[in-house]
């Protein structure tokens, strides 16, 4: 049995040029090409940016790695994927500059596994080569996060589906090609039997976007990307189901894990950044005759920064590493992705706060990048699923290793136990 935490030497030296290529040329976007939906949308003037970008980037073989060589991409791991996306969270332009970005990675997957050969003719390709967008669509406004109350609901009406209903927070719908919509199609059973996915076109008569919400307050308002849609008796072609009927949550699976780890790693490149700013801050400013970085308040913020940066990367990567061992979402699987997933949004405040705080002033305005990231942190803790949601998914995983005690007293109880240690090994004392 071998362990090792060090990365192959010839994967290491891409990582050092994804590195250096992402420092120089991609995190310059970052402040000339500011609207919401810049990195995503192919229509904003910052894909003419990416295009050379991009075209060095599918030169080093490094475009879209999620994806198999029969879709143009390396295969890579999670692990693998996990150490790029690491680099890649250090400007929102990384992931699309790299073919990785979210929804379009995983809907692509999705295509990829369950849809027709006309469908993905018409969009899997120009997705995977980042000439279009597309939007995953599940969120309800009336659901919150429990999938038993969505209301959009599909019925079979001869060769087509007809929609009614609405769904909220559907990322990049205003400018996707087609979107990727989780509505009920069987209201007898429970969600999860009942649910399935279906391919809307953009355009599709019966869809109508209500209104475009942006995460934050720095966006005119409807200038958003997360759109408010409504479905009046929108008809799309039967063949449009992805995978079979009520099997929706399992073809979202598809999706799902593999993303959450991506969005961890990338917060690891925001994690890092953050600590960046605040040990630069912390040796160039001078309070009270000395050094920020001479103060043992400082001191202690800079060490349980790294502490916990150390401690959350290692565990993301171990996910990605168990990913990669099992091949499939088991039950360990799923814990760790779970739990990852509800540690994100908690050690960013506390990371971003501290930069923040060090920063004094200049930190809570918008000269640095830290008031960005800051208002980014409370978006983490509610998509694909609420951290409470994924802690509750970790305890009842972690329980099912334990049996409860099986008398009066518990297992570990003292005087029981040295009643039984003393019957072994009591004769030894006389």
């Amino acid at each position: 049995m071998s362990w090792s935490f060090e990365t192959d030497g010839e994967f290491q030296e891409q990582l050092n040029w994804i590195e250096a290529f992402t420092a120089q040329e991609i995190e310059p976007l970052d402040l000339v090409f500011r609207e919401p939906g810049d990195p995503w949308d192919p229509a904003s003037p910052a894909a003419k940016a990416m295009a050379p970008l991009r075209a060095i980037v599918k030169e080093r073989r490094l475009w879209a790695c999620h994806l198999g060589p029969e879709l143009g991409g390396e295969g890579f791991g999670q692990v693998k994927l996990g150490l790029m996306n690491e680099i890649l969270g250090r400007s929102r332009f990384g992931p699309s500059v790299f073919g990785c970005q979210a929804p379009d990675s995983g809907n692509a997957e999705i295509l990829a596994h369950f849809g027709t050969p006309h469908q993905k003719a018409k969009y899997l390709q120009p997705l995977v080569d980042g000439q279009i967008a597309s939007c995953y669509s599940m969120t309800e406004p009336q659901a919150g996060s429990d999938p038993a109350e969505f209301r959009c609901v599909a019925t079979r009406s001869g060769d087509e589906w007809v929609i009614n209903g609405e769904k909220w927070f559907a990322s990049h719908a205003r400018f996707a090609e087609f979107l990727l919509v989780m509505v009920v199609t069987n209201t007898d059973v429970p969600i999860h039997q009942g649910a399935s996915i279906l391919l809307v076109e953009q355009g599709t008569p019966g869809m109508k976007i209500l209104r475009n919400a942006a995460v934050g307050p720095y966006v005119e308002s409807g200038d958003g990307v997360h759109a408010y849609i409504r479905f009046t008796d929108c008809r799309v072609p039967a063949e449009n189901l992805l995978g079979e009927e009520g099997r929706g949550f399992l073809v979202a699976q598809t999706r799902l894990g593999g993303g959450r780890v991506h969005h961890a790693m990338r917060s690891v490149g925001v994690l890092k950044k953050a600590m960046d700013m605040m040990c630069e801050r912390a040796l160039s400013r001078t309070t009270k005759g000395e050094l920020l970085a001479n103060k043992q308040l400082t001191q202690e913020k800079i060490a349980d920064t790294y502490t916990q940066i150390l401690q959350y990367r290692l565990h993301v990567l171990y996910t990605a590493w168990l990913i990669d061992k099992h091949k499939e979402y088991n039950r360990e699987v799923r814990k760790e992705i779970a739990a990852i997933k509800a540690a994100t949004p908690k050690v960013l405040q506390e990371v971003v706060y501290r930069a923040m705080h060090l920063h004094g002033s200049l930190g809570m305005s918008d000269e640095t990048p830290l008031m960005t990231m800051w208002a980014n942190i409370p978006e983490l803790g509610v998509v694909d699923g609420p951290s409470e949601v994924h802690k509750v998914t970790v305890a009842r995983t972690v329980l099912r290793d334990y049996d409860a005690a099986p008398g009066l007293f518990p297992s570990y109880h003292t005087p029981t136990r040295r009643t039984a240690a003393m019957a072994k090994y009591g004769h030894l004392l006389e």
